[in-house]
Parts: C-alpha cells; sequence; structure tokens
C-alpha cells in the first residue's frame, strides 16, 4: 500500500490520532457522531459544511451540544430552524465572542435574555460524577478543508479545530517530502488568509497552529505580514527543534499530548488567557491574547505534578533562558500552586513570590484575574508583619521584594511553621542561597530559632543548614544562569561513578535554545573586543607575601576603574554610538545602548564619565544609571532618583524617551529585560 506523502495525507494522519478516523467529510446537514476506533483522543469527527461563515461556529455542533445539556433553552432559542430568534441567538453569541474572546465564552458562558446559557463543562473534581458526566457532553469536533471566508468562498484551512461547535484552532499542514515546510505554513497564514476575516480576528480563536512533520509554530493574533509566530517545539540537544520519535512524526506530541480533551481543558481553564494591558503614557488600551509555549507548559505541569506527589519540603531549580517567558511561566505556577491539593487537603497554605520585577507582579495579578479577585487573593508584603497579616486575611499569593523579605518574616518564625509555604523565587542568583535563603529557613523551618550575626564558621554551617530540605516549605527557583552554589542548594543532586556529586536543574530552557529560536540575539555572534593593556613592576623579588596572582587581580582592577581609564572608555562609547549607531539611522533613529559593568561604583562612574562627556561634545542626549542599593560615593550617598532626578520605577519607561539614549547598568535590566530599542550593548565585565 503506497503511503500519502501530500498535505491530505498528514491531515489524515492527525484526524485519526484525535478521533480514531480520517475524518472524511460526511454529508452536508448530518451530525458526525463519535465512532469507536482505537488511538482516538476523545474529538469527534465534524463535517466542514456545517461551518456558518456568517457566525464563524460550527452550527450543527452548537445546537446539538445545547440540545443535550440545556434543552428548554435549545428549545426557546429555536436553533434547528432558520428564522429571526436564532439568528438573534447567534448575533448575540458573535458579539460576545468579538467583546470577551473565546476563551472567557467557553470559561462562563453567555447571558441571553432570560437564558444563562453554559458553553463549555470544565475539568470535573474527584470523585464528582455528575461534574465527569457534564464533561463528556462536551464536543470536541475535527473537521478538514473549512471554507471560512464569505468574499472568497474557495479559500479553505487544512484543519480546523472547534469545542461545542465554537472555533479554537486553525492547522496549515506543510510536508518537507513535498519540499515545503513550515516555513512555508507560516507564509501562507501571513499571506493568503486575511486578517480582516471574522475567523482570524483577535480572540475568536485561541491559536492558529502551522506544521509540519518536524516543527510546530504557532501565532494567537494574525496580522497579515506583521503576523507573530512562536516556536511550539520541545527542544533538541539543549537546542530548538523536536527529538525523533521512533513511534511516528516529530510532532506527533501536539496531537497525542498537548490537544487531549483533558489537556486542552487544562490549558483552556488555567493558561489560555486575553489580558488587557493599558499604556501609562497614552492611556490607551490594547488586547494581547496569550497560549503557552511548549516548555512554559512542561515545566508547569512537571512542577505541580512534583509537588502533588511529593508535598512540601522540595527543591526544584528551573534554569530558564532570558527569552523563556519565565513571568508567565511563574504566574501560572503560583496560580495552579494554590488548588494544589494532596490527600484531600491543599499542599501549600500560602504561595509566597520573591521578584524585584514590576511585570511579574502585573502579570500574576492579569493571571489571577481571571479566575479570582486579584485583591483578595494577591498581597505585597512590604514590611514587618505584612506576611502574618495577609496569611490571616485569607490571601493565598503573597509578593515581595529580595531584599525586604527576610525581615518581613523576623517577628513570625515562630507563628507559622505549622503552615506550609511554597517559595518561588524570581531570577535566584547565588545571592539568594545566601543571607535571604537561610532567613527564609530559619523563619519557616521546624529547625533552628533566630539567625544571628554571621562569623566564618557560621557561614559554613549554614549552607550546610541550607542544604538540608524544610519540611514545611518547597522552593522553586528560576533563574536563567545558575552558578555552582545555586545548583547546589536548589539543583537536583545527581551521583557519579566516582563519587562526586553533581547538580543539574529540574528543567532547563537553555540560552542555546533561546536563540536558535531567536527569542534573544547571540551576543558573542556580533561583538567587537576592545583591548587593554598595562604594565605591571614588581619591585620586591621573591617576597614571600606577596601572591602574583591576587596582586595581579588587584592592580588590574585598580588600572581598569581609575578615572582616567573610566573617562577614555567613556569617550569610546559615546563616540562610537554617535558615529555607527546614530550616525547609521540605527532602529528608525531611536537606538538605545546599555553599558553593563562589573559593580555598583563601576556602574556611578561610568554614569559620570558619560554624562560629562556627552556635555563637553554638546550632545543633545544624557545617560541613565541603574544599580541597587545606597552606596556611598564621593562622600556621600546616592541613588537612582538622586542621580537620574526621576524615581527608579520610572527607568525603564524613560529609556524609551529623548534625551535618553545610555543605561548604565550594575546587576539590573540585564536578565528579562525586553526593549525594542536597545541595539548596542557595551560590556566592561568579565564574561
Amino acid at each position: 500500500m503506497a503511503t500519502d506523502t501530500s498535505e491530505r495525507g498528514l491531515e489524515r494522519l492527525i484526524c485519526t490520532a484525535l478521533a480514531g478516523h480520517p475524518c472524511d467529510p460526511p454529508k452536508q446537514g448530518r451530525t458526525a457522531e463519535a465512532r469507536p476506533a482505537y488511538g482516538g483522543v476523545g474529538w469527534t469527527g465534524g463535517n466542514p459544511h456545517d461551518y456558518d461563515r456568517e457566525f464563524c461556529i460550527d452550527r450543527v455542533q452548537l445546537a446539538a451540544f445545547l440540545n443535550a445539556t440545556q434543552p428548554e433553552a435549545a428549545d426557546a432559542l429555536a436553533l434547528d430552524e432558520d428564522g429571526p430568534t436564532r439568528r438573534k441567538f447567534l448575533a448575540r453569541l458573535q458579539g460576545e465572542i468579538s467583546k470577551r474572546g473565546t476563551i472567557d465564552v467557553l470559561r462562563h458562558g453567555i447571558k441571553h435574555g432570560a437564558h444563562d446559557l453554559d458553553m463549555f463543562y470544565g475539568t470535573p473534581s474527584v470523585g464528582n460524577d455528575q461534574a465527569r458526566e457534564r464533561f463528556g457532553q462536551n464536543r470536541f469536533t475535527v473537521a478538514r478543508q473549512v471554507r471560512y471566508s464569505r468574499d472568497d468562498t474557495q479559500r479553505a484551512l487544512d484543519i480546523g479545530l472547534f469545542i461545542n461547535g465554537l472555533p479554537v484552532f486553525t492547522f496549515e499542514l506543510k510536508n518537507n517530502l513535498t519540499k515545503q515546510t513550515v516555513n512555508d505554513a507560516v507564509e501562507q497564514y501571513r499571506r493568503d488568509r486575511n486578517p480582516r476575516e471574522k475567523l482570524f480576528e483577535l480572540g475568536r480563536c485561541v491559536a492558529h497552529f502551522a506544521v509540519d512533520e518536524s516543527e510546530v509554530r504557532f501565532c494567537t493574533h494574525l496580522k497579515g505580514k506583521a503576523s507573530w509566530f512562536l516556536p511550539f517545539n520541545r527542544g533538541w540537544n539543549d537546542g530548538a527543534g523536536n527529538p525523533p520519535n521512533p513511534s511516528g512524526i516529530k510532532t506527533d506530541y501536539l496531537w497525542r499530548e498537548v490537544l487531549t480533551r483533558e489537556s486542552l481543558t487544562n490549558i483552556l481553564e488555567n493558561y489560555a488567557q486575553v489580558v488587557v494591558v493599558k499604556d501609562e503614557k497614552t492611556g490607551r488600551k490594547s488586547r494581547t491574547q496569550v497560549w503557552p509555549r511548549y516548555h512554559q507548559l512542561d515545566v508547569v505541569r512537571r512542577l505541580l505534578a512534583s509537588a502533588a506527589s511529593q508535598g512540601a519540603g522540595r527543591r526544584y531549580l528551573i534554569q530558564h533562558s532570558a527569552g523563556s517567558g519565565k513571568s508567565n511561566s511563574i504566574a501560572w505556577l503560583a496560580h495552579q500552586l494554590i488548588g494544589l491539593a494532596k490527600d484531600g487537603r491543599p499542599v501549600f497554605d500560602s504561595i509566597i513570590v520573591v521578584t524585584d520585577r514590576r511585570i511579574l507582579d502585573r502579570q500574576i495579578g492579569d493571571t489571577i484575574r481571571q479566575y479570582a479577585q486579584v485583591g483578595a487573593t494577591v498581597g505585597h508584603a512590604a514590611r514587618s508583619g505584612d506576611l502574618r497579616r495577609f496569611i490571616e486575611a485569607g490571601k493565598k499569593i503573597i509578593i515581595s521584594t529580595v531584599q525586604k523579605f527576610p525581615f518581613i518574616l523576623d517577628d513570625i518564625g515562630n507563628e507559622q511553621r505549622d503552615r506550609r509555604f511554597a517559595i518561588i523565587i524570581d531570577e535566584a542568583h547565588s545571592s539568594q542561597g545566601g543571607r535571604t535563603s537561610a532567613s527564609m529557613s530559619a523563619a519557616l523551618g521546624k529547625a533552628g530559632e533566630e539567625v544571628e550575626e554571621e562569623t566564618t564558621e557560621d557561614r559554613i554551617n549554614r549552607l550546610i543548614e541550607s542544604r538540608r530540605l524544610l519540611p514545611n516549605a518547597s522552593y522553586f527557583a528560576f533563574t536563567a544562569t545558575p552558578k555552582n552554589k545555586t545548583l547546589e542548594i536548589f539543583g537536583e543532586p545527581d551521583p557519579q561513578p566516582d563519587g562526586a556529586v553533581r547538580h543539574h536543574a529540574f528543567h532547563s530552557y537553555t540560552m542555546k535554545q533561546a536563540i536558535q529560536e531567536k527569542f534573544i540575539l547571540d551576543v558573542l555572534a556580533h561583538y567587537t573586543p576592545v583591548d587593554s593593556y598595562c604594565k605591571l613592576a614588581k619591585t620586591v623579588e621573591d617576597d614571600p607575601e606577596f601572591d602574583v596572582k591576587k596582586a595581579h587581580k588587584k592592580l588590574w582592577r585598580f588600572v581598569e576603574g581609575h578615572e582616567h581609564a573610566i573617562g577614555l572608555k567613556a569617550e569610546i562609547m559615546v563616540d562610537h554610538f554617535h558615529a555607527q549607531v546614530l550616525g547609521h539611522n540605527k532602529v528608525g533613529g531611536q537606538a538605545r545602548a546599555m553599558v553593563v559593568t562589573n559593580g555598583v561604583a563601576r556602574a556611578i562612574q561610568y554614569f559620570h564619565a558619560i554624562r560629562d562627556y556627552l556635555r563637553e561634545r554638546k550632545s543633545p542626549y544624557r545617560a541613565i544609571a541603574a544599580f541597587s542599593g545606597e552606596p556611598e560615593f564621593g562622600g556621600e550617598r546616592v541613588t537612582e532618583a538622586s542621580l537620574n532626578g526621576f524615581p527608579a520605577s520610572q527607568i525603564a519607561e524613560k529609556i524609551q524617551e529623548d534625551p535618553y539614549r545610555f543605561l548604565v547598568c550594575a546587576d539590573k535590566f540585564q536578565t528579562g529585560y525586553d526593549e525594542p530599542l536597545l541595539h548596542t550593548m557595551y560590556v566592561d565585565k568579565t564574561l
């Protein structure tokens, strides 16, 4: 028997996996019922002729769902006959989807006249037979060659997926054997799918998939040539793409794992969302639709499964590179940890998120807002006593900063040891495993009382103690670049044959994969080194107290940090930026530069040097300093606000505006910072 290597063959393969049969279209007007066939994951073959192009629904499947689940309302709406009653309801349904999006309509249903209609039944709770029966009444249907356009009636999508008659996904398929790839599918969406079509408006479909037998990409909002397709691949050899599949094609995880009834329902309930973002400058609101990338979905599900089976007292290191979408991953994890249960009781009483990023704060709020009142669920702990008050007030997610968190816990260390905590740490650098982690352990753990001022011996003992799992707290540490200490404290132990113990992350999305998927730029592929030289003279021969290596480091640090050297390097940066970046009209003349330094003192030096040289050049542009704390410089305490002339909270917005073109950083804005205007980076630190 010949193998079908065409797009049609891939259509039939996907439909057979979803529904257990190839979904060859039945005759017009007939409802396709489920056929018992081996291999299906709970979908039913639909009829592309039943797709109503005016209202963008599968009218037959919608009527079948409502007739089966809410028969009185279905009779009142006269769904089985074409008349003004039905048209009025369908117009109402279409309007609600345009306004709220399909995700929200599925979650919360719609109100039409006297009827409150459920449009979908979610995941049943354990032991709830009625809820399980209702969930089974949902109609997950797949239709091939769906003709969607009222104007160009011959245009068809390869596959359309529907839930209870509402469209949720479209597919464009390509096959390498016909010399077409996923890139051609992406181009077909961009070139041939008119974004003005009702089916393609924001929120009506949850995602649009471009698929071949090797890769999957998706887009949540078609915008013609501006459509942004993201990879939905598992990753292979720490890079992009998918691993070989001995049981089939590389991309079959999409329909065999992700799009099963239970899995898709879980995503619609806990991950997919339409977010409204307000521009603080203009006051305008814009909507964006979110669908998780594969590694985000995978890490959250794995963490939830482990925490549900293991309970409190574990530590997890999640090594996700810049460009991985850590903020959404953390928000989805925090939200779902609230309801996590083991043996009929919650695994955690409270979720504590430790972060310095305002964007993460907002994203957690956006995620929670989909399911509950943010004010009642989320609290921001800024001072001593807040954590205790929030716990007593029933707030489940408590957000705090890295600096303030240990002090918040000082006065409640003895009170909360009978509670269980999930502590999510954003950007868990090695310092997080130091005083902060020790303070958390002392406050939340059953062992040890107060932490005294540390001596060298205390520090060693603390590190040993911090490796002991506390029975009432689990740590979920997210970082892009874990140091060895971070791996030892939060990582998974991996004993080696020689007796050594290595540690590795619980889950990884590597920098290599982020670069190959074009989420971050490979800086090392586009850098120009600037060498500097100095001569060190040793005047005391054979001095036993003289450590050559340490001396070279200290002297080199002195030379590189000398005001004269800083001034010369600042001139090189400023001259280069004016001539090679602004002079070539990069980013439409709006390009910004970042200066990365190896410490706060060096950043302040550079800020002054760049500021002074810009004035000397009579340049209209200015610099902004970004660092943590209130260091002493030139005999006085300085802050970001005192140097910049505006609050630190405004740095990210100010760098987007003229006259600011240089952002001088020390350990800030270097990970998780997405600024499209940033064009050039000047690095003066050891890499």
